[in-house]
């Protein structure tokens, strides 16, 4: 979801940079909602079940131009039996690779946006400088969403993520809830149920548990309309860079540098993580610390987050 939210910016300027230009986005099914409603496509495609189908589609649109934003094996084939003029996308695999292996920092510190852009450079495409898009599929309601209690506003904790090395234990959670004089809005996916509930029993702090019980595009309204935004390295974090809100951005065992998504276009954030030996450990999260240790997660300071959370939080609208 994260690699995906950081291409808008490039649909956004293709659309508006070239006059005239028709630009439609393949992607996979289980992403299309992020691209449902985006006024700057004229086209959504979706992988078919067979890469040959895929393949014919494409033919049948006669494109001028492909840009391959993600340039793994499918797309190389789909470049190779089209034969349509292109540009890629430099992944940067190799050292992201040593990176991890050797614990050095060997990628250059260029946002996965600002990349992106490299690879429209060649049709004149210049960066708007402005942040990631993210538009609703219908109106919502905070009265409808809320109870009562949490219309005057919330903090937003997004709990949810693939990978237990990215989530923050829930005894973490708990105690930064504890500490906020806030009301709090849990949110994540059907994944995170159980942590939700166990945090909500055993904090004393003013919780709504949201988890698994709203859309995307409900959860994504609930961040937007937040004073404040604390949540790992998952796609509803990054998402919420479109409302440019103050963001605690969590991370354990990956790294924003690494993978060029540290928040982007946000005046407000927080990076919170810990400097040790073992991490970063994976790009993309493991199943559980290989260290046993999990001391990346445990050792981050709770006292910058209540600090930064009580200094962007307008008093006014809680």
């Amino acid at each position: 979801m994260g690699d995906i939210i950081y291409t808008t910016p490039i649909v956004r300027c293709l659309k508006k940079q070239l006059p005239n230009a028709e630009v439609h986005f393949l992607t996979k099914p289980a992403f299309s909602y992020l691209y449902d409603n985006n006024p700057y496509v004229d086209k959504l495609l979706l992988l078919k079940p067979s890469l040959k189908e895929t393949i014919e589609e494409i033919k049948s649109e006669h494109y001028d131009y492909l840009v391959d934003l993600h340039r793994n094996l499918r797309t190389s084939i789909i470049k190779l039996q089209t034969r349509i003029p292109s540009s890629t996308y430099n992944k940067q695999s190799l050292l992201k690779w040593l990176s991890l292996k050797f614990k050095k920092n060997l990628v250059p510190p260029v946002h996965l946006v600002d990349r992106y852009f490299k690879a429209v450079a060649p049709l004149g495409i210049i960066n708007d400088n402005k942040p990631i898009d993210y538009f609703f599929k219908q109106e919502h309601n905070l009265s409808t969403l809320l109870p009562p209690a949490f219309s005057n506003g919330y903090i937003a904790f997004i709990i949810g993520a693939t990978h237990f090395t990215k989530r923050m234990p829930n005894e973490k959670v708990i105690s930064i809830c504890n500490r906020l004089n806030y009301p709090i809005v849990l949110l994540g996916g059907k994944d995170v149920v159980h942590n939700a509930r166990e945090i909500e029993e055993k904090s004393t702090a003013s919780i709504f548990n949201a988890c698994g019980t709203l859309t995307l595009d409900e959860s994504v309204f609930l961040v937007s309309q937040a004073s404040t935004v604390i949540g790992f390295d998952t796609g509803l974090t990054h998402i919420a860079e479109a409302f440019n809100k103050p963001i605690v951005s969590i991370w354990g065992s990956t790294v924003p540098e690494l993978l060029g998504v540290q928040p982007y276009k946000v005046d407000r954030v927080l990076e919170a993580g810990v400097t040790l030996p073992c991490r970063p450990c994976s790009k993309f999260g493991l199943a559980k610390c290989p260290k046993g240790h999990f001391k990346c997660m445990w050792q981050i300071d709770e006292k910058n987050i209540i600090n930064f959370v009580t200094t962007t939080v307008n008093p006014a609208s809680l």
